[in-house]
């Protein structure tokens, strides 16, 4: 139903982000590692988005990494595993880390997720062993420039921070920037993020 909810951060958790979006806030399900990654409210994000729809309750899970969504869904294709289960693992472990585990058939590494028992982990390796390869970056065109330039936004505000300024003013002048061009290098985002501050102050 959704591809991805682009738009400003209002609030966020290590268990929920809440998105501004056409003055509709949408209230997203996040693992850890995309909790980790999102900026500071008030910025702009984007986030893909995967719809679950139940008897009991209609939900929206938010990821920053295409690949991140990907290993969901392949999650929630194995049975007894349910959404909870799968932000779980995302937590724990990174998409590169369950990969590696699913491929050399190592069960152990993935005990450590709550909820993952032994017959659980031999289950997911069974299931997605001939499935977890299959996962790939976005291409350029399917992903908006604020999900596909994070590291971009994460490098240019590194750079301010190490300049001095706080966290969340580096990555409100970031985003500034990259709405009026977002094909600027690091060095040029990080002048222009200079210049806005200063201008602001």
């Amino acid at each position: 139903m959704f591809a991805f909810i682009r738009g400003e951060l209002i609030t966020a958790s290590q268990e929920e982000a809440v998105v501004e979006a056409s003055g509709i806030g949408y209230r997203l399900h996040i693992s850890a590692a995309t909790s980790r990654r999102l900026p500071a409210p008030g910025a702009q994000v984007c986030l893909h988005t995967h719809y679950q729809v139940r008897e009991d309750a209609h939900q929206l899970f938010g990821f920053l990494d295409q690949e991140e969504l990907q290993l969901f869904r392949l999650l929630l294709s194995i049975s007894g595993v349910g959404p909870k289960l799968a932000i779980a693992a995302l937590s724990g472990l990174s998409v590169a880390q369950i990969q590696e585990a699913i491929v050399s058939n190592r069960p152990e590494t993935l005990y450590g997720i709550s909820g993952v028992g032994k017959k659980t982990a031999a289950r997911i390796i069974l299931e997605l062993r001939d499935k977890i390869l299959k996962i790939q970056p976005a291409s350029a065109g399917d992903v908006p420039v604020v999900g596909r330039d994070q590291q971009l936004v994460e490098d240019a505000v590194a750079a301010l921070m190490t300049l001095g300024f706080p966290r969340a003013t580096a990555q409100k002048a970031v985003s500034g920037v990259l709405e009026t061009d977002p094909d600027m290098s690091v060095e040029a985002v990080v002048k222009s993020s200079l210049a806005a501050i200063r201008n602001n102050s």
